[in-house]
């Protein structure tokens, strides 16, 4: 926990764009109307979100590094329309890079936040949110993890969100899979699994399908694995479409386009039993935990397994 002093220094540090995880990269951007509310309920401004990302720069840049991403833009703030960008016709954004076309070839360049200086960039173009691809752009056909999103249904509470997130980590063990779990800076939470970059989109996405369904058949009380809001009153949905072909997942430390501007962040599993919802942290008091950083998640980079062991213990052959 950072000792008042040094949230004030970090505070400080963070609006005069001098923040050690910032680079120095507000350094002459200019930010126009920086005192546009973006979020009526707690009347944050654009220049907040601007210095917020050039605070957590080099926390996120690991999350966003050869990855295609998208972006929801807020012009008119959280309570106007949004809107979700995936590609980039032109190269407006200094540190926003356009990617190859062959990545995505029917349509418009996919985009890559190359540097820190593309956060504060897309900040200032209104951007709130920053979503990834489950594949880097080294090998856009094989993705290098899995992605599931644990959604509550109407009249689910928190401890079963909590419940539930623990049973796929279980789950996932049982199938020796190294999971990661996050909050959405939202309402739920994030489980990720690392993968090696062996099998294409299709066999991901159905063999997440099948973990879901087996989870659902096995606690029906618990989890659901049909979409739908009358498919889940009371029960956790776990989304495993976030495992398909162009399917982002909203990146570690992103905020949210939501009121109060929540952070999705990354947790040690130990941790979970704690949290009190999934926006524990918000743009106002994020600083708590950056001392913690990316650390909940060590060893991620020496996890990734294949899903070959995985689906003779689960049964389940592909298609």
């Amino acid at each position: 926990m950072l000792t008042t002093a040094r949230k004030r220094n970090r505070r400080e540090e963070a609006e005069s764009g001098r923040s050690r995880s910032s680079g120095g990269v507000l350094g002459a951007l200019k930010v126009s109307h920086p005192d546009r509310i973006v979020d009526p309920s707690t009347g944050i401004r654009k220049i907040d979100v601007v210095r917020y990302y050039a605070l957590v720069g080099e926390w996120m840049a690991p999350h966003l590094k050869n990855r295609p991403v998208s972006l929801v833009r807020a012009p008119d703030g959280i309570d106007g329309q949004t809107f979700f960008q995936k590609h980039m016709a032109k190269a407006r954004m200094t540190g926003v890079r356009r990617l190859s076309r062959h990545l995505d070839p029917d349509h418009e360049p996919l985009m890559e936040v190359a540097s820190a200086r593309g956060l504060v960039s897309a900040a200032q173009m209104n951007v709130i949110e920053f979503h990834t691809w489950n594949a880097m752009k080294t090998r856009i056909d094989r993705p290098d993890r899995m992605t599931f999103d644990l959604d509550p249904g109407k009249g689910a509470e928190w401890a079963q969100m909590q419940e539930a997130a623990m049973r796929l980590r279980s789950c996932l063990a049982e199938l020796e899979l190294v999971s990661f779990v996050k909050t959405s800076g939202g309402k739920g939470l994030h489980v990720i699994v690392p993968l090696k970059r062996r099998h294409d989109w299709d066999l991901v996405r159905d063999f997440s399908k099948a973990i879901v369904q087996h989870l659902a058949g096995t606690f029906p009380d618990r989890f659901s694995a049909k979409s739908g809001p009358r498919n889940r009153v009371g029960k956790i949905f776990i989304d495993y479409l976030r495992n398909g072909f162009g399917a982002t997942t909203v990146a570690a430390w992103s905020l949210r386009a939501r009121p109060g501007l929540g952070v999705s962040v990354p947790v040690a599993w130990s941790e979970v039993a704690a949290l009190r919802s999934s926006a524990q942290w918000h743009i106002r008091d994020i600083e708590e935990r950056l001392d913690q950083g990316n650390r909940p998640w060590s060893g991620y980079d020496n996890s990734a397994r294949t899903l070959t062991a995985a689906m003779k213990i689960l049964g389940y052959k592909p298609g």
